[in-house]
């Protein structure tokens, strides 16, 4: 394995030490210190601890629901606003509704 497959944070063992990836070319010994890792060189990964999904990570929505919710949010903003500030709302809604289209 190779240090750019590791995830910030991930074990690993290099030359017979345990290291701790810390950038993309970095990794910090278990012995204290920073050294670079040759993106030729192959590592061991240590155990790496399950990567938990975050909740609602895959989770659908409807796209009615979501645009009836915008819909509403955006009816209370503009009531919010005063006029010379409601151009810049209605050109950040245009946006928002171009940039989910």
């Amino acid at each position: 394995m190779k240090l750019q497959h590791l995830a910030i944070g991930d074990r690993f063992e290099y030359n017979g030490k345990v290291f701790v990836k810390t950038g993309p070319l970095t990794a910090s010994s278990d012995e204290g210190g920073q050294q670079i890792i040759p993106r030729y060189a192959v590592l061991k990964p240590i155990n790496p601890p399950p990567r938990e999904e975050k909740p609602g990570l895959r989770r659908r929505l409807d796209e009615k629901t979501v645009r009836a919710a915008f819909d509403d949010f955006y009816q209370v903003c503009s009531t919010l606003v005063d006029d010379s500030a409601l151009p810049a709302l209605v050109e950040a809604r245009d946006r928002f509704l171009d940039r989910i289209k």
